[in-house]
């Protein structure tokens, strides 16, 4: 009885870590897995270490992070070639959402002058009395009409494939923003240069 209570118990001890390592390694693909329309890189394709970042347009720790860290990251690491970055959709709320289709609607070389816009003046529209109306004003500064907004808020396929970025994101375990996975290292909230420093140095020197 004891050796088949051994032998049951071992059994479902390596059926519970093969289920976790499926879960990992499915982990691991959502969060290498692109979603329909790319991924925007900036930086070296040859950087050491990579930086994921998921981000909602309408977060204030989202806005934070790119107004008070996000210059110095980028001086330091991207434009000098040590890491190489990208800024996923995890949109919290259709506004954010929208806020992200309008950024993709023009094309990938429209996508950070788009949101780096949205984030720095994140307040004008995103907690306003009527947010879609300033959104729309807010894009007009980045050349659209108002034809051409309402064109690209209508647009299925980019809805679609902000969602499955999102989608994906949440199966890599994002469950809050910001997060960033760096070098597959998941980190939680608006990370100050002193803390990136912290994880990239060691990963620059390893």
């Amino acid at each position: 009885m004891t050796n088949r209570r051994q032998l049951l118990t071992g059994t479902a001890g390596l059926a519970a870590a093969a289920m976790l390592g499926a879960r990992s390694a499915q982990a691991q693909t959502d969060l290498t897995t692109a979603g329909p329309l790319g991924d925007v890189w900036l930086g070296s394709a040859d950087a050491k270490v990579t930086v994921i970042e998921y981000a909602s347009l309408t977060c204030s720790h989202c806005a934070a992070f790119h107004q008070d860290t996000w210059p110095a990251l980028k001086a330091k690491y991207i434009d000098t070639g040590k890491i190489r970055f990208t800024l996923r959709e995890f949109p919290l709320d259709p506004l954010a959402t929208a806020g992200f289709m309008l950024a993709r609607c023009n094309g990938n070389d429209k996508y950070y002058p788009m949101t780096d816009m949205l984030f720095s003046q994140q307040k004008a529209w995103a907690f306003t009395d009527k947010p879609v109306d300033a959104l729309s004003s807010m894009v007009k500064q980045a050349g659209f009409t108002q034809e051409s907004f309402e064109a690209c808020l209508k647009r299925q396929d980019i809805y679609d494939a902000v969602t499955q970025v999102k989608d994906r994101g949440a199966k890599a375990g994002v469950d809050a923003t910001p997060t960033f996975f760096i070098n597959g290292q998941k980190r939680s909230g608006a990370l100050s240069i002193a803390e990136f420093d912290k994880i990239i140095e060691p990963l620059l020197a390893g």
